[in-house]
């Protein structure tokens, strides 16, 4: 289940408010063994063996975040890419040994998540109710990424982005396709000055802004390495205007994770910046990362 980008915070006793976990979406079905599946079905068990092995209890279905901890204790996604050692957010639960919860109000879901004595590496964050105004407020001032706000009685949708569910950013951050790059000069003669961006919609690649900060030396060493190996001659956007003369181009299998102030009036970021790259077979696109 998604959640529907929202303008502001606000508050409402029908209504809990949480953290915006800065990570990886994951379920965990436990079925014998801990198997993780991000957002789009992919196996996340390789890439974050820590979490697999984790001994969540037999036949319940978990939703959460994969998420890496900076030195303050604040969730960063970029630090996913480092190796740092990773945390399990659970803050749903979808199945239970006597089967499915989905159809049961949040708050129901809650109580059977609450039940269960899971291991002390595992976080069971606590909404707050009414007073989603109050904990915008502490993640802004923290530097989070902002929080969510889920509806007391709304079940569980999977797949849908519904409104019962709403996300309010204070740092906004979106996932988007590389289609190319401009070729860097001085410190960068080697590496790449920006990345070009863009969104699917439908079959069409909407170029969306070029991302030039936020990479440290081995990120566009590494990167650098991936875009020789998928070069082509011609352009995957479909609205190339105003992309700089120079480009190289690429074909569009990487995606990644930005972090922007705001779209502008022709539907271009404004001061993107590069925040990770996200799973292999990941896609990005315009209904669900766009303007809204």
């Amino acid at each position: 289940m998604l959640a529907t980008p929202w303008p502001d915070a606000f508050d409402d006793t029908d209504w809990w408010f949480e953290v915006k976990w800065d990570g990886y979406r994951c379920l965990a079905v436990v079925d014998g063994r801990t198997r993780l599946r991000s957002r789009r079905g992919l196996d996340l068990g390789e890439r974050f063996p820590e979490v697999a092995a984790i001994e969540l209890p037999a036949g319940w279905v978990f939703d959460g975040e994969i998420v890496a901890l900076d030195d303050e204790g604040r969730p960063d996604f970029s630090l996913l890419q480092a190796g740092r050692p990773t945390n399990y957010v659970v803050f749903d639960v979808l199945e239970s040994p006597d089967g499915p919860l989905l159809d049961l109000p949040l708050e129901k879901r809650q109580e059977s998540l609450r039940s269960l004595e899971l291991p002390a590496s595992v976080v069971v964050p606590e909404p707050i109710k009414a007073e989603g105004k109050a904990l915008f407020g502490v993640a802004a001032q923290r530097g989070l990424e902002g929080i969510v706000a889920k509806r007391s009685t709304s079940r569980y949708q999977p797949g849908r982005r519904s409104p019962d569910w709403r996300k309010i950013t204070a740092r906004r951050r979106m996932r988007a396709v590389v289609g190319g790059w401009m070729p860097g000069d001085g410190g960068r003669r080697s590496t790449f000055a920006s990345l070009l961006v863009g969104l699917w919609d439908g079959d069409d690649l909407r170029w969306v802004g070029a991302i030039g900060s936020g990479f440290t030396d081995r990120v566009l060493s590494q990167i650098t390495d991936h875009l020789g190996q998928i070069e082509r001659p011609t352009s995957p956007f479909v609205n190339p205007q105003g992309i700089l003369r120079g480009a190289r181009w690429v074909e569009p299998r990487i995606v990644v994770n930005v972090e922007y102030k705001e779209w502008t009036r022709d539907l271009r970021l404004r001061a993107p910046v590069f925040k990770g790259v996200e799973a292999a077979g990941e896609t990005a696109r315009w209904e669900d990362e766009g303007p809204g």
